[in-house]
């Protein structure tokens, strides 16, 4: 309320101006009840703000004093005529003159306080701030000061709340804000550029202390940390092991050289080559190598670059050298040390040998001049001829190879190259010798080359091969027919079994299949089932075969106790098929089955009597004729009652 002190000195003095000495009585003068009011911001006030008192004759109007479009008189009633914004105007005035005949009778002033209320959400200056943090940041310094971070709440009177909330998982755990009103960003532990190179948090803020406090506003924005790798660790000679994740137990190197012969190639180190990179990855500083300590007369030289070590000067009698090898970065900042174990050993001068005996190869007939091998085992590889030096790998380089007896073919270096045209497709043996340079000991092997029948390539130049289909489309298309063929064949199977297949189980011949045992009944069906089928007809060929003469049938002898005897000539015979025929009986034998008698015309009482003991039924359910039916013969060719097997007995 201190601003409404400072409108009161005005007040009385524009009343002392505006009334002459010796007040005279109101109704001579305009006057209002109120001069001072209080609206809310956003309030839209319809009634009017007060009435003003004019005497007779006199008028009213507003002065220029007024604030712009903020009021309006109708009759003798002052209204507000807009709604009130406090960060537009906080304080609104309106200027009545009242006059009569042109002269101003009376000033009056009145004021309309506007009061802030929490209408506007807070704003960040950014949406996304992305910034770079060096790795080696100390804890607790202020990373974003709180300027940078602050966000614009234009309610005066409102204070904010901030919180930080991580997007990246574990974040939080770095970086925390000042306090809830400051939103100024804090390290609170150290940062590992491997470990975490960049976090993303989320700022939001807040108009009010709580969530349950209306009105409530808010506004977020996304902070952005990438981690700037630092220059703390030294270059690590590889390959090393970490300790603890930060520290890395270098690697040692290893190795050895002839006494008296100097090397052509690099020395072949254990664990590898020696090779050092900058501890700090994100950094990368090339590294640049030199011999520290230990190189006695000069007898090795390490590249600068990329660290080969090379013997300069053959050793004279076995010694070892302890090399210390530097490696330092070439900003110069950081470096390290690491021993390399060089032993000088005396050499026995063994020849070079190879691990095969006989290579193979293959190359097309018709290549010319200068045609790589290809390895008959792998034909997309060339074929390679590599000798081993029995003592020291590292004159393994030191070997040479070429083909002794053979002017088709030639060495280049570990590879088989030719020489000439190749016309002729057969088998071709020639012999490579390989030769250690430094200690003069030489070995050979075979390689067994086949020329090739096959299509020269393509020189091009010509109109390309019409290819609609691809391999893949045509075998595709291949199994799509193969599926439809074998649906076809199953189909047609179908057919013919279901049209053709009682022919086809007639006429296969097909012995009849064993019938379970154990059931003496199942030789035997009531006549109501009977299983009996006639004997087709006898077809009649245009011109008719003579038909052999039945023989007569024997007396039938005694049963030998090793089988049973024949059945009657004449039921074997298989002419007539009503001269013998067999009825079966329900007379059943004492050891099991039924009895069937054999009988014809020239049987007489001595008739035999057949007792079936294992009796097999026809494949197609075809059997003899029943016992009632003169008039059928027995099955195609006799039946399995019209011919008793060695299981029957004679009576």
């Amino acid at each position: 309320m201190g601003s409404w002190a400072l409108l009161w000195p005005p007040l009385l003095f524009t009343g002392l101006l505006v009334r002459p000495p010796g007040t005279m009585a109101q109704a001579q003068y305009c006057s209002v009840n109120k001069d001072i009011f209080e609206v809310e911001e956003n309030t839209n006030v319809t009634e009017p703000l007060v009435d003003i008192h004019v005497p007779e004759g006199q008028e009213v109007t507003l002065g220029a004093l007024s604030t712009p479009f903020a009021f309006r008189i109708q009759g003798n009633q002052l209204f507000l005529n807009v709604t009130p914004d406090y960060e537009e105007k906080s304080l609104l005035e309106a200027q009545l003159l009242c006059q009569s005949g042109g002269t101003l009778v009376t000033q009056l002033r009145v004021f309309v306080s506007v009061l802030d209320v929490n209408d506007n959400a807070p704003e960040f200056p950014f949406k996304t701030k992305e910034i770079r943090v060096e790795e080696d940041t100390k804890v607790n310094s202020t990373v974003i000061p709180e300027t940078q971070l602050q966000a614009e709440d234009r309610d005066k009177d409102d204070i904010l709340f901030y919180t930080l909330q991580e997007m990246t998982a574990g974040a939080s755990d770095y970086f925390s804000l000042v306090s809830v009103n400051r939103p100024a960003l804090r390290l609170d532990r150290p940062l590992d550029f491997y470990e975490r190179p960049n976090m993303t948090f989320w700022l939001l803020v807040r108009d009010t202390p709580g969530e349950n406090v209306e009105p409530s506003h808010t506004a977020t924005a996304t902070l952005v940390l990438n981690v700037v790798p630092a220059d703390l660790r030294p270059p690590w000679f590889l390959p090393c092991t970490f300790s603890d994740g930060y520290v890395c137990i270098q690697a040692q190197y290893h190795g050895a050289v002839p006494t008296g012969h100097i090397l052509p190639s690099p020395l072949v180190l254990r664990p590898g080559p020696i090779y050092a990179e900058d501890g700090d990855r994100g950094i990368n500083q090339p590294i640049i190598y030199s011999i520290f300590r230990g190189n006695v007369n000069g007898t090795f030289i390490i590249h600068p670059d990329s660290g080969n070590l090379t013997v300069a000067r053959s050793v004279p009698s076995p010694m070892t050298f302890l090399l210390l090898v530097k490696g330092q970065q070439a900003d110069l900042a950081r470096y390290s040390v690491t021993q390399v174990t060089v032993e000088a050993v005396a050499a026995a001068g063994s020849p070079p040998r190879f691990p095969q005996s006989l290579y193979r190869g293959t190359v097309a007939r018709g290549a010319g001049a200068g045609v790589v091998v290809k390895d008959a085992a792998a034909p997309s590889q060339p074929l390679r001829i590599q000798a081993q030096d029995p003592e020291f790998s590292d004159l393994n380089s030191a070997i040479t190879y070429r083909i002794t007896n053979h002017s088709h073919f030639r060495m280049e270096g570990e590879v088989v190259l030719t020489t000439t045209t190749l016309a002729q497709a057969g088998a071709f043996y020639a012999e490579v010798e390989a030769h250690n340079t430094v200690t003069s000991g030489t070995a050979t092997t075979v390689i067994e080359i086949q020329v090739s029948e096959q299509e020269p390539p393509s020189t091009g130049g010509g109109p390309s091969e019409d290819k609609r289909f691809s391999v893949v489309d045509m075998a595709a298309l291949g199994g799509v027919l193969g599926a439809l063929l074998l649906l076809a064949l199953l189909g047609l199977a179908v057919l013919v079994h279901k049209h053709y297949g009682p022919r086809l189980k007639c006429c296969s011949g097909k012995a009849p299949e064993p019938q379970p045992q154990g059931f003496d009944n199942q030789a035997f069906l009531p006549d109501h089932k009977a299983n009996w089928a006639p004997v087709p007809s006898p077809t009649h060929d245009p011109k008719p075969a003579e038909a052999p003469m039945p023989a007569e049938p024997a007396p039938p002898g005694p049963a030998s106790p090793g089988g049973a005897p024949e059945p009657p000539a004449a039921a074997r015979a298989g002419g007539s098929p009503t001269a013998v025929r067999s009825i079966l009986t329900k007379e059943r034998r004492p050891e099991g089955g039924y009895k069937a008698v054999w009988f014809g015309e020239d049987i007489g009482t001595e008739a035999d009597v057949v007792v079936l003991s294992a009796p097999t039924l026809d494949v197609d359910g075809a059997s003899d004729s029943g016992s009632g039916d003169e008039g059928e013969g027995a099955g195609r060719g006799g039946g399995p009652y019209d011919a008793p097997g060695g299981d029957d007995s004679y009576i």
